[in-house]
């Protein structure tokens, strides 16, 4: 299994038998809001108070070249009633932009520095955020916090590229489809040195084809690889999965992931 010190929260690290396989990893997808504050300082603190100890997030690149905690290409969908592509506005200008009308746009700086042990899972959204995502995970030696992620296998490795220590990191889309296709081949291995990732984080389903089978999850095992699985919300699925003996679970209700680990005795 996946070694690096990412995967192994604050706490398990303090705790655990280093022998031990680390307790699955609950990510708070954008937070936890479930009012819609998605990707702000208010959800990602609601996700800590909640005892969270990793945030998924989304980064993109303002005008001034400043990297902001967003999903969207454009604010229009969350500003309420402002529009524009995060590219095309300074950050003073995103300063302005209230999602749900209330909470600003963090920085993607704020974020790590608000939580300093927090463990954040990063998707790189545009090219420019490669250079920037490098640069603060150098500046505040965030190599073990930090797990590099981004549909983009190209863009991952130029952050990855950039780092003068390794950082964890997820197959991007084309290493992912590879994955699930030749894995039964025993290539599962090989791809994932190539490729320089350590996970693979998947839908449970993509249209009609299962992603996530016994046999799946059992292939990334052998080859090291740890499997994360988003965006799942109720707790059938959540038991299911791991009782599939996923590594991760990426949910917008971490309320009821926490509680469905709790009950399995495999919460820390």
């Amino acid at each position: 299994m996946a070694t690096y010190p990412y995967f192994r929260a604050p706490r398990d690290q303090a705790t655990a038998n280093p022998e031990a396989s680390p307790a699955p990893i609950a990510l708070a997808h954008r937070g936890f809001s479930p009012d819609g504050f998605e990707n702000t300082l208010a959800a990602f603190r609601a996700a800590a108070e909640l005892g969270i100890s990793y945030l998924e997030t989304d980064v993109r690149t303002s005008r001034d070249g400043v990297l902001m905690a967003f999903h969207d290409e454009t604010v229009d969908r969350l500003s309420g009633g402002v529009a524009g592509k995060i590219s095309q506005l300074t950050r003073k200008e995103l300063n302005d932009v209230l999602v749900g009308g209330a909470e600003r746009i963090p920085t993607f700086e704020e974020l790590l520095t608000e939580w300093p042990q927090m463990r954040l899972n990063v998707d790189v959204k545009d090219a420019a955020g490669s250079a920037l995502l490098a640069a603060l995970i150098e500046k505040h030696s965030a190599h073990d916090r930090v797990l590099v992620a981004s549909f983009s296998d190209l863009r991952r490795l130029r952050t990855l590229r950039r780092l003068d220590r390794t950082a964890a990191s997820s197959a991007g889309s084309a290493l992912t489809a590879a994955l699930r296709l030749l894995a039964p081949l025993g290539v599962a291995g090989f791809l994932a040195r190539l490729g320089r990732f350590q996970c693979v984080q998947v839908p449970l389903r993509f249209g009609p084809i299962r992603v996530v089978t016994p046999g799946f999850v059992r292939s990334c095992h052998r080859a090291g690889i740890q499997v994360h699985v988003w965006t799942v919300n109720d707790a059938p699925t959540m038991n299911m999965l791991l009782d599939l003996g996923v590594d991760g679970i990426v949910s917008d209700r971490s309320d009821i992931l926490i509680d469905v680990l709790k009950n399995r005795g495999q919460w820390r």
